[in-house]
């Protein structure tokens, strides 16, 4: 089983240049791709773009030159950190509208300035899915089909990519497995090779998965019923700075910042849970080649993550981070929980065929690079101090403007 696998050729690690927040004068540290225009008065819209995917996501197209619309309720804790961070050092490149989802008068006004969006807003927990569906299926699928909505709408469709989930594909209770050293390992060799592909059949389990996944569907049939121009990407297991990971989502981080703390690390089940994870940089390249590839791929899911060359499993996860901080971390186990997958791989060989992405940074770099970043960088208790943050921070003075949720329902 091939575990801490993968090459790590990069250009470098997480940059972080700082500039006033006042100030647009942000050189560009790459060349803008073509769907986004520097000089346009129109942005390229990120929804979520102040969670931890969307502020590297941001950092890198505003680093290019592009001009960024960030539209998210601040409501997971570490936004605000995030979102400070990116108006210190972009300043007036970067618009913040703070606003919900299932808004969809504001979501079409912020659309109609869109050059292109990427769709990342969403709940992402499939705890809180089972202690609050009704919420879960109005921001995951409500809040996707606003976005839908709004760009058909226009007379000129922005090219849209939605972030969706493995969990699309269930807890594959028909995958056979047997136990390999510290890790589940398919029976067959040849999925444990290359692991879980698009043609795998859909089996939407638990309220968080059956909300993505219709909007996932949603996505993919206006795509084919709108002629919208779409690409959706089947998500496994991201990590990287400005992660403030929590016991429900962002298990990386999280364990990373339980051992920082030298609190004890809680596994559900045995720990032999083998999930393939990718660097967040990594999954940005990913980003920008498709919607720069959209003529070509547009209508399709993709499986994206580290893929078979990039695996770990809980329990090689403790063992990495015991070496990182020189002792061992204290475990606590309990039961599995609901849904749980025992063994989750992307097949991401079909997006490296038409685009020619591939991950760069293997799992022990990145692990390191964010345990130096959460280690120097990350709140100790991200809660109280993205409340502190949203209490000190005139938002006004950082160009947020704030949208009321309105019920449409």
């Amino acid at each position: 089983m091939r575990f801490l696998r993968g090459s790590s050729k990069r250009r470098g690690e997480f940059r972080n240049r700082n500039q006033n927040c006042n100030t647009n004068d942000v050189a560009g540290e790459t060349s803008s791709p073509h769907w986004c225009n520097g000089n346009s008065k129109r942005s390229v819209l990120i929804t979520g773009g102040a969670g931890f995917i969307g502020t590297n996501l941001a950092d890198r197209l505003l680093s290019s030159g592009c001009r960024v619309l960030i539209y998210d309720s601040l409501a997971r804790p570490g936004s605000e950190i995030n979102l400070e961070w990116l108006c210190q050092k972009h300043g007036a490149l970067v618009r913040v509208e703070k606003g919900d989802v299932r808004n969809f008068s504001v979501v079409h006004k912020v659309t109609r300035e869109a050059d292109a969006v990427f769709h990342l807003a969403a709940q992402v927990a499939v705890t809180d899915s089972l202690m609050d569906p009704r919420k879960d299926f109005e921001v995951n699928v409500g809040g996707t089909f606003n976005v839908l909505e709004a760009i058909r709408s226009l007379p000129s469709p922005p090219p849209l990519l939605f972030t969706s989930t493995n969990k699309v594909y269930g807890a594959l209770p028909n995958l056979k497995l047997v136990r390999s050293n510290d890790g589940y390992l398919p029976a067959d060799s040849g999925m444990a090779e290359q692991g879980i592909n698009e043609q795998w059949p859909l089996d939407f389990c638990s309220p968080y998965g059956c909300s993505k996944g219709a909007a996932d569907q949603y996505v993919l049939d206006y795509a084919h019923t709108f002629n919208l121009s779409v690409v959706v990407f089947r998500m496994s297991c991201i990590y990287g700075p400005h992660q403030f990971g929590t016991e429900d989502q962002g298990w990386v981080a999280h364990f990373l910042l339980r051992a920082r703390d030298g609190q004890a690390i809680t596994i559900y089940g045995d720990g032999a849970q083998v999930r393939d994870v990718l660097f967040v940089d990594d999954l940005v390249d990913a980003f920008v080649m498709a919607l720069s590839s959209i003529k070509k791929i547009g209508g399709q899911p993709f499986n994206i993550g580290g893929g078979a060359e990039n695996t770990l499993s809980l329990l090689q996860l403790v063992e990495l981070i015991a070496e990182l901080r020189g002792s061992a971390c204290p475990l606590r186990f309990r039961d599995w929980r609901r849904g749980d997958q025992r063994y989750y791989v992307s097949d991401t060989s079909q997006f490296q065929k038409v685009t020619g992405w591939a991950p760069t940074i293997g799992v022990r770099r990145g692990v390191s690079s964010l345990y130096r970043w959460l280690s120097e960088n990350g709140a100790r208790d991200s809660a109280v101090e993205s409340k502190r943050r949203a209490e000190s921070v005139d938002l006004s003075r950082t160009g947020v403007r704030e949208a009321a949720f309105v019920r449409t329902s």
